[in-house]
């Protein structure tokens, strides 16, 4: 019995060998054979969440053979139409000895109509990479975008490429809002805008965060976003203009360096699905003591936004910070 066990455990084994070397078995790799017609390719170059106002970069490229003839046009057909900044380069690019990309101009500037871009060929060739900036606009918000390439070439001959659909987000963003104690410290998330006392005074409603600046002895609190609503102790030396009187509830949090706001080395981005996923039930209506890179989810006292506030740079000699935002309506 034991012998018939282990002949059946060879014979097992043997055929899970056979297969395990058949699996791997190496195939020949044969030079593909080029095609004698005109033909293309795209690809999307830029990464992260798809934000109204931002570019989405891609690179369409095309060729025929020389004997074919040349190329004629590119173009690119959006499901929504892009912002009017939208453009499709006229130049190819090929890598110098560098590294560095060099640009050939190849055609005349694209021209926009409705859905479509389209750039004419000015150079006579038969090969190209055109470089697509689609601007998001406000009416592609929370929806999603697909596009069509298409080239076409002296013989006739016309080709085409679809990509996405691609979800563009809700959320909003600014960069570069620059807050200072005693003057613009008024921070508006309805509005993504920072007041000063008079502005604030005249939108009491909309201010959610007060930026201050105490390089104090006992506590260590420096650069501060404060609710208006917190307790006067976290705004020390503040007299509020009247009305502003709102409590926003607030995260603090380090190593959370969007990409889209830090524009450093950092791969992080963050999404409309991380503010939707935020649990700010029992967060304070503070942050004190913030340094440069650091950040704070808040949440509106309507509870109508939620944001993440990005310090980009801290001053403490002119009692200034420069601040960057993504916002999302719930």
């Amino acid at each position: 019995m034991k012998q018939k066990f282990l002949q059946l455990a060879y014979i097992s084994c043997c055929f899970s060998l056979f297969l395990l070397l058949n699996g791997c078995k190496k195939e020949e790799y044969a030079i593909p054979t080029p095609k004698d017609e005109l033909q293309n390719d795209a690809l999307k170059r830029t990464l992260g969440p798809n934000i109204v106002g931002q570019q989405i970069e891609f690179v369409y490229a095309m060729a025929m053979p020389q004997a074919k003839g040349k190329l004629v046009s590119a173009e690119v057909e959006a499901s929504i139409p892009g912002a009017s900044s939208t453009y499709l380069e006229n130049n190819s690019y090929y890598t110098g000895s560098n590294g560095a990309d060099v640009a050939v101009l190849v055609g005349t500037p694209s021209v926009n109509s409705g859905a479509k871009t389209t750039v004419t060929f000015s150079k006579d060739t038969n090969a190209a990479a055109l470089r697509y900036y689609y601007v998001i606009p406000e009416a592609a918000r929370g929806k999603t975008v697909s596009f069509t390439f298409r080239a076409k070439s002296s013989d006739g001959s016309t080709v085409s490429y679809n990509l996405g659909p691609y979800t563009i987000a809700k959320m909003d963003m600014v960069r570069n809002l620059t807050v200072s104690d005693g003057n613009a410290m008024y921070i508006s998330i309805a509005d993504t805008t920072v007041y000063n006392a008079a502005g604030a005074a005249a939108n009491p409603g909309k201010i959610d965060l007060v930026y201050v600046y105490r390089a104090l002895t006992n506590v260590a609190y420096n650069h501060s976003l404060v609710s208006p609503a917190a307790d006067p102790s976290y705004l020390p030396g503040v007299s509020l203009p009247s009305g502003v009187n709102r409590s926003a509830k607030e995260i603090k949090v380090f190593n959370l360096q969007d990409y889209n706001l830090a524009r450093l080395q950092y791969g992080i981005y963050i999404d409309d699905l991380d503010f939707q996923k935020l649990d700010m039930s029992s967060a304070p209506n503070f942050a004190i003591n913030l340094k440069q890179e650091a950040g704070v989810w808040v949440e509106t006292a309507d509870g109508k936004y939620r944001a993440y506030i990005y310090m980009n740079s801290v001053n403490n000699t002119t009692k200034s910070a420069v601040i960057s935002m993504k916002r999302y309506a719930m």
